[in-house]
């Protein structure tokens, strides 16, 4: 640990010298003015334009009167640096005014000693300083560790999302942008065989560690449970059935989620499909200005044992595309669902061909200075003649 003494009086700096190395402290600094504290901190025109590196501080012994720049202006100077806001500064001072000392207290420091100097009060002063200290740069470092994690853990959770599949027949693409580093929206798209395709979109109850952890899970077992049940009703209820397993006993929070899943045959124009709690699907066909909606026709996925779903069928014959899109876009507008599903339908009705930049500028548009509410997911399917 290592100390900074800032004092103008030479007398002051040796008796806090000397009851520091009684006390076993060796590794300290000096400072005759605030400015020279200043430059030791790498604070300063010369200093920064220079790239000088800061000393390595775990205290300052701050004296409050000194002249050019008293002790209380050089704890607002140091406040005004993030990454020197947690270096303790004990304020030495002979002024007994209390508007004095709280003025001091008020600009950033924590705690003060007066002169003359008590031995007792101010090792015991400092050992508090430092034991803060200590705790606050564990805490620092292990919220650096959980911030590491959680990138590596977005990054896995992105590589498990389909990339965009482009046939003659058939095209598929998405817009992702989670709540936080993870999210609880997940999409998934696999080849069937003989111009059929499987399309799914989930959206998790929540957002955050716990939901996309969830997701995770139906990541791991989606694809095996697609391509062996296939059929919309029999997808979603086995995925009903695997999260259900997941019983985590005196659960506070219900987890569920809501899901919209396709079986979309490109030779007989033909969409097989479950809607389970999910906002409605939108396909837009040829040149009709109102799409038709793929509305839920059953409750979300894991509120009960089993869910009772039937699969819903409709035709195409002109060339068009589908829409799947979370609540999170919902919600960029304010009113009811059907003012919310205007702004969906007049932004997403222009024309059957993906076109991400103008899809990127209006739904993963932030607004300044507010965090995102919800994760954003939109799932843009071209059907081809």
């Amino acid at each position: 640990m290592k100390i900074l003494i800032v004092d103008d009086n030479p007398t002051n700096v040796i008796i806090i010298r000397e009851i520091l190395k009684k006390e076993g402290y060796r590794d300290f600094a000096t400072a005759a003015s605030a400015k020279e504290m200043l430059k030791l901190l790498g604070i300063g025109s010369e200093s920064e334009a220079a790239g000088q590196r800061p000393a390595n501080i775990d205290l300052i012994l701050l004296d409050m009167m000194m002249p050019e720049m008293d002790g209380i202006e050089a704890c607002r100077v140091v406040q005004q640096y993030e990454h020197l806001r947690d270096i303790p500064i004990i304020m030495v001072t002979a002024v007994g005014d209390s508007k004095k000392l709280a003025e001091a207290l008020d600009a950033g420091a924590g705690d003060y000693v007066t002169k003359p100097i008590n031995k007792v009060e101010l090792m015991a002063r400092i050992r508090l300083a430092l034991r803060l200290k200590r705790e606050k740069d564990w805490h620092k470092e292990r919220d650096q560790r959980i911030q590491d994690e959680l990138k590596l853990a977005a990054m896995v959770q992105n590589a498990v999302l389909s990339q965009p599949l482009k046939e003659e027949a058939f095209e598929v693409h998405a817009l992702y942008q989670p709540s936080f580093e993870l999210a609880g929206d997940l999409y998934a798209w696999y080849l069937l065989g003989d111009g059929r395709y499987a399309v799914i979109l989930l959206d998790m109850m929540g957002h955050g560690i716990s939901s996309s952890l969830f997701c995770m899970f139906l990541a791991s077992v989606l694809k095996d449970t697609v391509t062996t049940y296939v059929e919309p009703e029999k997808v979603i209820q086995e995925l009903n059935r695997r999260f259900n397993q997941l019983y985590i006993e005196k659960q506070l929070v219900q987890y569920y989620f809501t899901a919209i899943y396709l079986v979309i045959d490109t030779r007989l124009k033909r969409i097989d499909y479950v809607n389970a709690g999910h906002p409605p699907g939108l396909l837009f066909e040829g040149n009709a200005a109102e799409p038709i909606l793929l509305e839920s026709n059953g409750h979300p996925v894991g509120l009960f044992d089993s869910i009772d779903i039937r699969t819903q069928s409709l035709t195409f014959k002109d060339e068009g595309h589908l829409v799947l899109y979370t609540d999170g876009l919902l919600e960029m507008t304010e009113g009811g669902q059907e003012e919310q599903l205007e702004f969906m339908i007049g932004h997403l009705n222009q024309g059957h061909e993906w076109q991400e930049e103008a899809m990127r500028a209006v739904f993963l548009k932030d607004v300044p200075n507010q965090e995102r509410d919800d994760d954003k997911c939109l799932v843009w399917i071209s059907l081809k003649d």
